[in-house]
């Protein structure tokens, strides 16, 4: 049997040291809550409200603009405008005072953009209009008065390349290329000097044209200049090269000669010669005489131009020549233009320069029908017109050559390229 009374010592030791630790832990257990119990009996509670916070002051909102477009038709005028959108005239008169406005009002044009800014009590909030093609003008108005800003609209200039054949006319042909007529206008200045558009063209002949086009803002404005051509007329090639010498655009050969010669070869563009140079019957004395210059058929009222720099010898009625002037252009050169309807604005003595305005086709005179009758006079000796030897000006030389042949060269790549095309679709 065990031996109880060795064992009862020990266990009752054991049993002793487990009851201490029990006790042990019961009391630490209790002083924390103890001492949260008596935190919690002297804390005093807390409440949380939320309150909402104040409203922040609103932003003054802006008036809301409403631009009103008008296009100024015939007839009217500043006033008439602002009287039409109900606008009083003191309105008008306030953004008068803005310098760009006043000149507006002296020089309205059919067809310019007026854009109001009118409020909701109808009173004028702000005026907007271009200047010209780089400004436009914004007037604000309010009670404290007028202020003006300008909005700068830079233009941008790319370069296009065209090309075509005359099959019908130059013009109908140059629009079936996409060209306007202000750039077949700019060809034909380019080489008035070499072609004469008027007698020269045949089916067949080819163009190829660098120009300009006018961007702003992404739209497209206008045409700008010509800055190029090759035209293969009759087999021969003429070329054109824009070039600026002396703060002045002028056109150039390929070896840098000016294309400009002293006198033009024809004095009217798009004219249909009708008699030319020499012996003939006289249409209305029905007998044969000599035709001392040659007769260009237009329409009533075409330009004539002057043929070179010169002075105004005559300007009047001269018999059977009608209404007529006369330049005298030195070195004994003259020239005669006959049968106007009516008279430049230039008088006798008056200087005039190349390619001027002197006077519109007629038919006054001894005339069948609207015609210019056209003399070129060398030391009062008759040449034909066109046949007569014009001297060609030098060419330009040293440093000046050089850069027109750098300035030149990448639109002479241009149209190379452009020919090139033509030749391979044909």
């Amino acid at each position: 049997m065990p031996n109880h009374s060795r064992l009862a010592p020990a266990a009752t030791r054991a049993l002793g040291i487990v009851a201490t630790g029990v006790l042990v832990a019961s009391v630490l257990s209790i002083v924390p809550a103890l001492e949260r119990a008596h935190r919690a009996d002297t804390t005093p509670a807390t409440t949380t409200i939320a309150l909402a916070l104040p409203p922040a002051p609103a932003a003054a909102a802006a008036p809301v603009q409403d631009w009103r477009t008008v296009r100024v038709q015939a007839g009217q005028t500043l006033g008439s405008v602002f009287a039409d959108l109900g606008l009083p005239a003191s309105s008008m008169h306030r953004v008068l005072a803005v310098p760009e406005v006043d000149r507006l009002a002296s020089r309205l044009r059919i067809g310019s953009e007026l854009a109001f800014d009118i409020g909701p009590d109808g009173q004028l909030r702000g005026l907007r209009f271009d200047a010209d093609e780089t400004r436009r003008i914004e007037v604000a108005v309010d009670a404290g008065g007028v202020e003006r800003r300008v909005i700068e609209r830079p233009i941008e200039v790319r370069t296009v390349v065209a090309g075509g054949e005359i099959r019908s006319s130059l013009f109908a042909d140059g629009a079936r290329a996409g060209l306007s007529a202000a750039v077949m206008n700019g060809m034909v200045q380019a080489l008035q000097f070499d072609i004469d558009f008027a007698q020269d063209l045949r089916e067949g002949d080819t163009f190829q044209i660098v120009y300009e086009e006018l961007w702003r803002e992404g739209e497209r404005l206008r045409d700008g200049g010509v800055v190029a051509v090759n035209f293969t007329n009759q087999g021969r090639t003429f070329t054109a090269l824009r070039f600026e010498r002396d703060g002045h655009r002028e056109f150039f050969d390929p070896d840098g000669r000016p294309l400009r010669r002293s006198f033009l070869r024809t004095p009217i563009e798009f004219a249909r010669v009708t008699s030319g140079f020499g012996a003939r019957r006289h249409p209305v004395l029905n007998r044969m005489r000599m035709h001392r210059g040659v007769d260009y058929a237009a329409p009533t009222g075409t330009p004539i131009f002057a043929a070179g720099d010169g002075r105004v010898k005559f300007a009047g009625w001269q018999s059977g020549f009608g209404r007529t002037v006369i330049l005298d252009h030195g070195n004994g050169i003259t020239t005669l233009y006959a049968h106007m309807s009516r008279l430049g604005p230039y008088r006798v003595g008056q200087r005039v320069r190349q390619g001027t305005t002197i006077g519109f086709v007629g038919m006054s005179g001894l005339a069948t029908g609207p015609h210019l009758h056209y003399e070129f006079r060398v030391r009062g000796v008759h040449k034909d017109p066109l046949r007569v030897t014009l001297p060609k000006p030098e060419p330009l030389q040293g440093p000046a050559l050089a850069e027109f042949r750098r300035a030149t060269a990448p639109v002479l790549a241009q149209l190379e390229r452009i020919e090139g095309v033509q030749l391979a679709g044909r």
